[in-house]
């Protein structure tokens, strides 16, 4: 469709240096793709040192954030456009710096009675100067338990231990990415994600189940086809439940701050759901979960871009 002279001018914000660069660009193409598809005059900039420049000469009316991790989901970059003046799609500066720290989400959770799994934060020189024990460790939370980078996405540095003697070396894959560890429980239930879309009245979408053929939904599960089955609407759950889950959802997204749209993470076990994370710029391929989501709710991938886009406008 050619570009229309009523439409907004948008700019997607893609790539960047994370350690999720790759998602990062396959969603920006996507959403590039289909912000042509419904007629929006639209441009891609892969985020580099020279952003500033390249932002003010492409001078747009809206900028979508199709960024996944540092730099994208931290605050960083919402700043820099709040500093430019220019509309940009998702959470703010305040709320997304919350969301992508785990330590400080769990925090949230906790003071709003969201339940979550329990969790022990450790830092890395405290490891190091044998500060926390792995008998400390075990007892907070047991075993099995995960080990997760404070401030990742895409499950990038997450291990599954399940002997304590598995527990050093999967700190040390999480401190290679951040010098905060967050060691949580082990929730032995069904992975349930919730997508939530809009600002100030935000609405939930069905939910979705991951079934994953692996031990957890790690990074290779995520993107690799055949390792995961997600099914939305998420199967053999009660009205009851699932209104349950939805509205949980809600209120964690309310409780962080979050705008425009995101994905909370969550499991449920024992008939109760637990807030595991709230991704603020889930992705948007193909085969990610929030289009899938949507798409079982009667949105189009084309008509959710629009829709993410108008948010960022309700500002």
């Amino acid at each position: 469709m050619k570009p229309q002279a009523s439409r907004p001018k948008v700019v997607v914000l893609m790539g960047g240096r994370s350690t999720e660069r790759e998602v990062s660009l396959l969603s920006g193409e996507e959403v590039y793709k289909n912000l042509l598809l419904k007629g929006y005059p639209a441009s891609k900039i892969d985020l580099d040192e020279n952003v500033v420049e390249n932002l003010k000469a492409e001078k747009p009316d809206v900028a979508f954030v199709a960024l996944h991790g540092m730099h994208g989901e931290d605050g960083a970059i919402q700043g820099l456009l709040e500093i430019l003046d220019i509309p940009y799609t998702g959470s703010g500066i305040l709320a997304s710096a919350l969301c992508l720290n785990k330590l400080f989400t769990k925090k949230i959770l906790f003071q709003e009675n969201i339940p979550t799994p329990a969790f022990l934060a450790v830092g890395k020189r405290n490891w190091q100067e044998k500060k926390v024990t792995l008998k400390e460790i075990v007892k907070k939370t047991g075993l099995p338990l995960v080990v997760k980078p404070v401030a990742q996405g895409s499950s990038v540095g997450v291990s599954l231990v399940k002997e304590e003697k598995e527990v050093t070396s999967a700190l040390e894959t999480a401190f290679s990415y951040d010098d905060i560890a967050i060691i949580e429980e082990y929730v032995d239930g069904r992975e349930i994600q919730c997508g939530i879309l809009g600002n100030k009245d935000p609405i939930a979408l069905p939910l979705i189940e991951i079934v994953s053929r692996k031990n957890f939904f790690d990074y290779e599960a995520k993107y690799t086809p055949g390792m995961a089955e997600e099914i939305t609407p998420a199967p053999s759950l009660s009205e009851e439940a699932t209104r349950m889950g939805q509205e949980l959802a809600i209120k964690a997204y309310k409780a962080l701050g979050c705008a425009g749209f995101a994905r909370v993470d969550m499991f449920y076990a024992q008939e109760k759901f637990l807030v595991s994370e709230i991704n603020t710029i889930p992705g948007l391929t193909a085969n990610s979960l929030l289009p899938k989501e949507a798409k079982a709710a009667g949105i189009e991938f084309p008509d959710l871009i629009e829709r993410i886009v108008q948010y960022a406008l309700e500002q």
